[in-house]
C-alpha cells in the first residue's frame, strides 16, 4: 500500500494537498457555526450524483418528460427514493444557504478583504434558486407547468425588453419542447457549471483569507483535523438523515398529473421558498406589478451586494444585520399569510383535491394493461370518463341538475335545482325513487321541472300510492326490467342473476302497469308521448338525449329547457360520450379498486 501511495504522490502530490486541506489553522478551534459551508458542499455532491443517475432515464420532451419521470418514480427499482433524495436535498440547500448567509453577516465575514468571496456566495445563492426554478418544470406535471408559467410571466413586466426576455426563456410564444430543452440545458448544464466555477473560486478565496472568527477567542487555535472535520461530518450526516427521513415520509417527490395546457390549474403555486414573492406581488396589482416583480427585488439584491461596502462602519454593519432580519421576517410573514389565505380559499382547496385525484387516477391508468399511449400520458386523462365526466357535468349540466347534491366536482351549488339529480341515473335505486310517491315531485326528481304537474307525477301519486303488496312486488320487477335496459357495469351481475325476473317485468310493463300507454318499449309507437324506454339509461340513450332532447324519441316539443348540446356545438360527440360513461359508472377500475365519484 505504501508503494502505491508513494507512486500516486509522486504523480499527483496528494500528500501535500491532503496536508494543506487537513492542517488548515482554525482560529479558536473547531466550532459548529463553521459547518454550513461543508454541509452545502455535501448537498451539492448529493445533487450532482443523484442528478446524474436521474439524467440516465429522463427524456426532456412534451410527450416524454412526465412519462420518463413516472418511469423513474414507479418502474425503476429505488427510483422514487433516488428522486426523493434529489428533491429534498434541493429544499435543504435553500435553508442552509440562508443560514450560511446569516452566519457570514453576523460574524462580519463579508468585510474586507473578503468582499469578492461574499459576492461569490451571493452568486451561488442566485444560481441555486435558479436551479430550483428550472428543475420545478422538468417533470412536466400540472403543478410545475402552471407554477413555472406564472413565474416566467413575471419576466414579461421587465421594462423595455420584457416580452423579448420571456420569449427567450420560453423558447417561443408558448410552452412546449423548446421550453423543456432550454430549462433542462440550464438545469443540467449551464447552471451546474456556473456553480462549480463559483464554488472553486469561493473555496480558493476562503483558503486565501482564512476563517473570520468571533472575537474575543476563548480557546487556542487548532487544526482543521480532527475537531472541525468531525463536526462537518456530523453536520453532513444530520443533513443526510433529514433528507432520507423526508424521502421515506413522503415516498419520494410528488408527481402530479401530466401538464395539460388546456386544463388550467387554479392551485398553481411556486415552491415554498418562492412563495413570499408570490404573495408580495398581490400588493402590486395592474401596472404597478413592475415594482413588486422587478424594482423592489432588484433594489434588495443591490443592497445585499453592497453590504461589504456598507459594513465598513459599525453603524453600517448594524444596518446590514437589521436589513437581513427585516428581509427574513418579512419573507416568513408573507409565506405564512399565503398559506393561511390558501387554506381559507375553497377554490384553492377544491383545485388541490382535484389535482390529487388526477395524480392518483393517471398513475392507475398508466398501470393498466394498455399502459401509456404514444400520444402521451395526458391522453389518459383526456379520454377518461372518471376524470372528464365531473368537469363536463359541472360546466354544462350543474346549472340545472345536481349530482348527489353538488356540481359533480364536490362543490356546493347555491341555486335551487331545476332538473333531476343524476347520481345513480339508470340504476334500480334511481328509478325506484322516481316511482316513489313521496319523492317523485321532490327537488331530486321532477320537483323543479314543468313536469311537476304532469302525467308521470299524477300517475305515481294517485295510482302507485294505492298499490297493494302484490302490485308493489310487480312494480319492483318492472323497475328491474327497465333498469336492465341501461346495462350498467355495476349492475351487470345482478341483472344476469335476475334474468327470469327481468323477463317477467318486461311483460308486466306492457300489460298490468300500462307503461306503454305513454312510453314506447322495444317497438315503434307513434302514439308515445314520453321518452322511449328501449335502451333507457344505456350509453347510446344518454348520449342521444344530451345531443338532442327535443328528438321525438325523447321529449319532442315537450322538452323542458334542456339544450341540444351537440346540435348547438356546446359539446362534441366525444365529450358527450365521456359524460354518459361517467353518469353510468362505466370507466376503468383497477383490480380491487373501489372508485366512486
Amino acid at each position: 500500500m505504501k508503494t502505491l501511495l508513494d507512486w500516486l504522490d509522486s504523480r499527483t502530490g496528494i500528500r501535500h494537498l491532503t496536508r494543506e486541506a487537513l492542517l488548515e489553522n482554525i482560529p479558536g478551534g473547531g466550532r459548529w457555526r463553521y459547518v454550513w459551508g461543508s454541509a452545502l458542499t455535501f448537498c451539492l455532491l448529493v445533487q450532482f450524483i443523484t442528478g446524474a443517475f436521474l439524467w440516465t432515464a429522463y427524456s426532456p420532451g412534451a410527450l416524454t418528460a412526465w412519462e420518463s419521470v413516472y418511469y423513474i418514480q414507479n418502474q425503476i427499482t429505488g427510483g422514487w427514493f433516488l428522486r426523493g433524495l434529489h428533491h429534498f436535498t434541493a429544499q435543504i440547500m435553500v435553508v442552509l444557504l440562508v443560514l450560511h448567509l446569516m452566519q457570514v453577516v453576523i460574524d462580519g465575514a463579508y468585510k474586507a478583504p473578503r468582499e469578492v468571496n461574499f459576492w461569490f456566495g451571493l452568486g451561488l445563492l442566485m444560481l441555486t434558486l435558479a436551479m430550483a426554478l428550472t428543475g420545478y418544470l422538468l417533470p412536466w406535471d400540472q403543478k410545475g407547468y402552471w407554477a413555472t408559467k406564472v413565474a416566467t410571466n413575471i419576466a414579461a413586466v421587465t421594462p423595455f425588453f420584457g416580452e423579448q426576455i420571456q420569449r427567450l426563456i420560453v423558447g417561443g410564444a408558448d410552452y412546449g419542447n423548446l421550453t423543456l430543452t432550454r430549462f433542462f440545458a440550464l438545469h443540467a448544464g449551464f447552471l451546474p457549471a456556473g456553480i462549480v466555477l463559483l464554488v472553486v473560486g469561493h473555496i480558493a478565496l476562503f483558503r486565501r483569507h482564512g476563517i473570520t472568527a468571533k472575537k474575543p477567542l476563548r480557546r487556542p487555535d487548532a487544526r482543521f483535523w480532527p475537531d472541525q472535520v468531525l463536526m462537518d461530518a456530523v453536520a453532513a450526516l444530520a443533513v443526510l438523515c433529514t433528507v432520507v427521513f423526508l424521502t421515506l415520509a413522503f415516498h419520494g417527490a410528488e408527481l402530479s398529473a401530466p401538464a395539460d395546457p388546456s386544463e388550467p390549474y387554479p392551485a398553481a403555486r411556486p415552491e415554498w421558498y418562492f412563495l413570499f414573492l408570490f404573495q408580495f406581488l398581490k400588493y402590486f396589482p395592474g401596472h404597478t406589478e413592475v415594482w413588486g416583480a422587478i424594482v423592489i427585488p432588484t433594489v434588495a439584491l443591490l443592497i445585499l451586494a453592497a453590504m461589504p461596502l456598507i459594513g465598513r462602519w459599525q453603524l453600517g454593519h448594524r444596518f446590514n444585520l437589521g436589513f437581513l432580519v427585516a428581509i427574513g421576517v418579512g419573507a416568513a410573514l408573507l409565506t405564512l399569510q399565503a398559506r393561511r389565505q390558501d387554506q381559507a380559499d375553497p377554490a384553492y382547496l377544491a383545485a388541490r383535491t382535484q389535482a390529487e385525484r388526477d395524480a392518483h387516477r393517471v398513475a392507475e391508468l398508466a398501470r393498466a394493461a394498455g399502459g401509456i399511449p404514444d400520444s402521451g400520458a395526458v391522453t389518459l386523462l383526456r379520454e377518461d370518463p372518471l376524470t372528464q365526466g365531473p368537469r363536463l357535468f359541472a360546466q354544462n349540466c350543474a346549472s340545472c341538475h345536481r349530482y348527489d347534491g353538488h356540481d359533480g366536482l364536490g362543490n356546493p351549488v347555491t341555486d335551487p335545482a331545476s332538473a333531476p339529480d343524476l347520481k345513480g341515473f339508470g340504476s334500480r335505486a334511481w328509478l325506484a325513487g322516481l316511482l316513489d310517491p313521496a319523492r317523485v315531485d321532490s327537488a331530486g326528481y321532477l320537483g323543479g321541472t314543468k313536469f311537476k304537474e304532469g302525467k308521470m307525477v299524477k300517475f305515481v301519486k294517485q295510482k302507485v300510492a294505492r298499490y297493494d303488496a302484490g302490485e308493489q312486488a310487480g312494480l319492483v320487477k318492472v323497475i328491474a326490467a327497465v333498469s336492465a335496459e341501461a346495462q350498467l357495469p355495476l349492475q351487470a351481475a345482478e341483472d344476469q342473476r335476475d334474468a327470469a325476473i327481468l323477463e317477467e317485468g318486461r311483460l308486466l310493463l306492457r300489460s298490468d302497469f300500462s307503461c306503454t300507454d305513454c312510453h314506447a318499449f322495444r317497438k315503434p309507437d307513434e302514439d308515445a308521448t314520453a321518452p322511449d324506454l328501449t335502451g333507457w339509461g344505456s350509453r347510446e340513450w344518454i348520449s342521444g338525449i344530451i345531443s338532442d332532447p327535443s328528438h321525438e324519441r325523447f321529449y319532442g316539443k315537450r322538452n323542458d329547457r334542456m339544450p341540444a348540446f351537440q346540435a348547438t356545438g356546446q359539446l362534441e360527440a366525444q365529450s358527450i360520450g365521456l359524460l354518459a360513461d361517467w353518469l353510468r359508472g362505466d370507466w376503468y377500475r383497477a383490480p380491487g379498486a373501489n372508485v366512486a365519484r
